[in-house]
């Protein structure tokens, strides 16, 4: 399955290939991989083989007409509700019944026919960046056959499950950087929509004024024709993808380099690789790149990282529904969550408030630039062995939740791109940011930066 999302559909469409075919061949790539991954916290083999018999029976022209996605192999992070399939959320035990229903998202692609693989691993209730889990194990980082290590959190085994070629896409949720971080480490492409864009009805929550839901997909192409084809806006991805290359195609973007903190700790081998894409880039005559002062960026990630938000209503979550996981929580999700404040007390108002008030402020940063760019993760993923002492494992956390959080504070959007691979082979992913609602922009930024890369004869952007 090396065609894009486009080429597969239209292959399907034209009876070239079929949706039972495609799912043969996923499923191969899943048995056939060693070592194994483990992505999957619930492979339903049975369940895919009948959406992909339904899937071929739309494309044949019996029942509704096919959308876009019919007959495309889709893994799903383990907190969307789907029909008749049990929910852990990363928990020790199968969540209440009320969250066995299709989410949104679900529901918008099961009406298409795309064909669900099965559930990929989540970090505990999504609490967490580093992507371990307890209860279900931690998946395999795919570029590391000898060492297991992090595949980067919360959305673990979406990345994965991309990487071995079960799925062709691989839904996921973003609070602080949960679809951006496992795709970055993975070396996918990762897209945080616009708070509120998409619904996250349906999905497990962790923090209500934060999550938001969306794919990781192989390259930008494919993010793009997924976006086309969900968004309620859009709902053609033939039309969405001609928008966003026009787009791409039109005059350079003005690219902002920021100046933070967060980013004072990067791997100069990982800082380099995303110097040299956005040297490429401007080279290419299509970015201009300039420093822009990034001071804000610390600020939202200070009140992400050392605020209240997330652990309060994460917490008032746990204690409402969920209230007979509580003893069995993994203890690195439960000592976060422990002491917590209630959502009525003081120090969580003034969090909300001062979040309001930095959200206000997001417009200055794209003064004199139309999108921004920083390495999405900072360190190479660790083994996870190395992350038994809860200490080492909290600075590891932080490490990777500080590029990334500030985008969900501030209320923007944002896109990880694979810009190519550290000394020991692992991957580097670059951190697109755009304004809030600019979910096209920041699709046709990373549209041009990867066709600049592709026709790069750099070494490095390849493996």
């Amino acid at each position: 399955m090396t065609d894009s999302l486009a080429g597969v559909a239209a292959a399907l469409r034209a009876g070239a290939t079929s949706a039972g075919a495609l799912l043969d061949e996923a499923l191969a790539r899943h048995d056939g991989r060693a070592p194994a991954l483990h992505a999957y916290v619930h492979l339903d083999r049975d369940g895919a083989r009948a959406a992909a018999a339904e899937a071929d029976r739309r494309l044949r022209g019996r029942g509704p007409p096919p959308g876009p996605l019919c007959g495309i192999p889709v893994s799903v992070k383990d907190l969307y509700g789907v029909d008749g399939q049990p929910v852990w959320g990363g928990t020790a035990r199968p969540l209440p019944e009320e969250w066995s229903r299709d989410g949104w998202l679900v529901a918008r692609l099961r009406a298409q026919g795309a064909v669900f693989v099965g559930r990929t691993i989540t970090v505990e209730l999504a609490f967490g960046a580093v992507g371990t889990n307890p209860h279900h194990g931690t998946p395999r980082n795919p570029f590391d056959d000898h060492t297991h290590r992090i595949p980067g959190g919360s959305s673990a085994g979406a990345g994965v499950s991309l990487v071995e070629g079960s799925a062709l896409v691989a839904l996921g949720t973003d609070t602080g950087g949960s679809i951006r971080i496992p795709a970055s480490l993975s070396g996918t492409v990762g897209h945080k929509t616009t708070h509120g864009r998409w619904s996250t009805e349906g999905v497990v929550p962790l923090s209500t004024t934060l999550d938001t839901v969306g794919a990781l997909t192989r390259t930008v192409d494919d993010a793009a024709w997924f976006f086309g084809a969900v968004d309620p806006a859009w709902g053609d991805p033939d039309a969405f993808v001609a928008e966003v290359r026009r787009r791409a195609d039109a005059a350079p973007l003005r690219v902002g380099r920021p100046r933070a903190r967060i980013l004072d700790e990067v791997d100069p081998a990982l800082g380099g690789m995303v110097d040299g894409a956005l040297e490429a880039w401007a080279r290419s005559g299509a970015a201009a790149v300039t420093p822009v002062d990034g001071s804000l960026l610390d600020e939202a990630e200070r009140l992400y990282m050392e605020g209240t938000i997330v652990a309060a209503e994460g917490q008032a979550f746990v204690a409402s529904r969920l209230p007979h996981h509580r003893s069995a929580l993994d203890p690195r999700v439960a000592a976060r969550l422990e002491g917590a404040p209630s959502l009525e007390s003081p120090a969580y108002r003034r969090d909300r408030a001062t979040l309001d008030a930095l959200a206000a402020r997001a417009p200055t940063l794209f003064a004199d630039v139309d999108v921004l760019a920083w390495p999405t993760h900072l360190h190479a993923p660790p083994p996870v062995d190395d992350l038994t002492d809860l200490d080492r494992y909290l600075t590891v956390n932080r490490g990777l939740l500080r590029p990334t959080c500030p985008v969900n504070a501030l209320g923007l959007c944002a896109l990880t791109v694979p810009v190519g691979f550290d000394p020991r082979g692992l991957p580097v992913g670059l951190q697109l940011v755009a304004p809030g609602g600019a979910d096209e922009l920041v699709l046709a930024a990373g549209r041009r930066l990867e066709a600049v890369l592709q026709a790069s004869p750099r070494s490095s952007t390849s493996r």
